[in-house]
């Protein structure tokens, strides 16, 4: 008997447990023909809820939903899979991650996630229990489906866990194994987890269906991607990145689609790290904004590389008429920094606002002479106009309820090359898990992908500067940004960039050190350490490589280093 099967791959607002239900029952009504609907793990609350697990209402609001989930299950043939937290009856920890399998009105299967992630990001044992070892099946429409949440399928050949679930499903022979998701997107994991899930179905002989969930929740984004896996051909089909979608399949032992066998692997890949960049911010900022509650931005334009990408995005994300751009020359500034800006925002059809700040910082440098009795060094008058031109955003924001973008990237913020209250204002960082030279690669990609050079190739081929003094340029204080990133990308993500990039990073700096460089490295490695307390005090930055700053990389700020 074929087994018709819908992947729901919804887009979840975290403990928004009514409008998730929405969602669920939206996704229900467009699979009346389905036997077995599969939502993603935790989708009655969206992934991850953190310390709001804790708060006394959290199961009984979560209940409410699911007593009506229960109640609309009665009106539909289809079973349906879902996460939920569940109270744990036993000893430990009081949670647990759960999958139910919901059949006309009733919990027909109750399994437990075993292998919770403490690493990266993730942080599940803080609130649950692991759920015994043992494996879940249950016989349905004449099919053995086994279930899995997440990580339970990543434990590689029995290498980070003592047990296997994804084995111990296999011993249990069954047809078919369910894996529902919260799997976080980052540069090169759509094709790693292809990569993982074909080469287990290729061990275990038993075919899989992987549900994820899609969207922003604050710095994680979720890319969506969910596939279907046959055991003899790897991974045949797969939903849209970064896109809500509900599809349905047969399956008979192998995988159907319109009547056609899936038996051709797909790919996951994007054609250009640029491409995955750009739809994971975009959708990142777009439900940030909204999730958050806010329908417009301001973003302080330099004339630089950074704002200007950040303006694009934004654009992009959010519609330029929901985008304000401010520019605020002060003497140091070049005549670019203004006429750019005004390039740049014709282009993307984004207002521009000016508030010059000559004249503040003049009159903050004699009030600090005249009450302290000095002159204030260069470093100082630096950051006063960093801090004035922050405070000018923070004023605007405030006054017109707008969300304000920072626009650090990834280099900078590694070693400090930013002002605390000053240029780290604001309410999200788009770009800041970008380095430098990758911020110069996806303005290019921005430019390719709309056909036209809306950003200014003056401003792609001006030599970086903060312009807080005369002549300033980056390169003053740091190393050219190709060799500063792979120092950074060596040190603070090392084994976790992919191979390619892992190998030539190694190689780089080896050759660094070769050359006599290591006082270089060293002082490199000194400031990403002085840094760290600016960093905690930092926006959120939406993350889109494999390690990023904030709870992707904890480190201590009173440390020997």
């Amino acid at each position: 008997m074929a087994l018709n099967i819908a992947l729901a791959q919804l887009n979840y607002k975290l403990c928004d447990f009514t409008g998730n239900l929405v969602r669920i029952r939206r996704a229900i009504e467009q699979s009346a023909s389905a036997d077995l609907i599969v939502f993603s793990e935790l989708c009655l609350s969206g992934y991850y809820p953190q310390d709001m697990v804790e708060e006394p209402g959290f199961l009984a609001r979560q209940q409410a939903v699911l007593d009506q989930l229960l109640a609309l299950s009665r009106q539909t043939a289809a079973a349906l899979v879902v996460g939920a937290v569940t109270p744990n009856t036993g000893m430990g920890k009081p949670l647990h991650n759960s999958l139910l399998m919901i059949r006309q009105g009733e919990v027909v299967l109750t399994y437990h996630k075993q292998l919770l992630p403490t690493y990266n990001i993730f942080d599940e044992r803080r609130h649950f229990e692991p759920g015994p070892d043992a494996p879940a099946v249950l016989v349905f429409n004449g099919k053995r489906i086994g279930f899995l949440i997440c990580e339970d399928a990543w434990n590689n050949g029995g290498n980070d866990y003592t047990i296997d679930p994804v084995q111990a499903l296999a011993k249990a022979g069954v047809d078919l194994i369910v894996s529902i998701n919260a799997s976080p997107s980052n540069v090169g994991k759509p094709a790693q987890r292809h990569g993982l899930f074909a080469d287990m179905a290729r061990r275990s002989g038993v075919p899989l269906v992987y549900v994820n969930q899609v969207g922003g929740n604050d710095q994680i984004v979720f890319d969506g991607g969910s596939f279907v896996v046959d055991p003899s051909h790897g991974v045949v089909h797969q939903l849209p990145l970064f896109e809500e979608a509900t599809e349905s399949l047969y399956f008979d032992g192998c995988f159907h689609l319109n009547n056609q066998s899936l038996t051709v692997p797909v790919s996951a890949a994007m054609e250009e790290d640029s491409e995955f960049y750009y739809r994971q911010i975009v959708l990142g900022l777009r439900d940030y904004a909204a999730k958050v509650g806010f329908r417009q931005v301001v973003i302080g334009s330099s004339g630089g590389i950074d704002s200007a990408l950040t303006l694009a995005l934004a654009a992009d994300a959010l519609g330029a008429e929901n985008v304000v751009a401010i520019t605020m020359p002060s003497q140091y500034s070049s005549v670019g920094s203004v006429s750019d800006s005004v390039d740049l925002c014709r282009n993307i059809g984004v207002s521009l606002l000016e508030h010059p700040i000559a004249e503040l910082v003049g009159n903050y440098r004699g009030g600090f002479e005249h009450n302290f009795a000095t002159k204030p060094s260069r470093l100082t008058v630096e950051n006063l106009q960093a801090r004035i031109r922050g405070t000018i955003l923070m004023e605007y924001a405030n006054h017109f309820g707008h969300l304000l973008l920072t626009t650090g990237n990834k280099s900078e913020i590694s070693v400090g090359y930013c002002t605390l209250y000053g240029d780290t204002n604001g309410g999200l960082n788009i770009i800041g898990d970008l380095y430098k030279t990758e911020v110069f690669a996806l303005a290019r990609y921005y430019n390719q992908h709309h056909g036209c050079e809306f950003i200014p190739l003056a401003i792609i081929n001006k030599e970086p500067s903060a312009e807080l003094s005369e002549g300033q340029k980056d390169t003053d204080s740091l190393p050219p940004y190709p060799v500063l990133d792979e120092i950074l990308k060596l040190h603070i993500e090392g084994a976790r960039l992919r191979p390619v990039e892992y190998s030539a990073a190694q190689a780089f700096v080896q050759q660094l050190q070769q050359n006599g460089e290591q006082a270089t490295i060293d002082r490199i490695l000194g400031l990403i350490a002085k840094s760290e307390f600016k960093r905690r005090q930092a926006p959120p930055i939406i993350r889109v490589r494999n390690r990023a700053f904030g709870n992707g990389r904890q480190m201590p700020i009173a440390a020997q280093h």
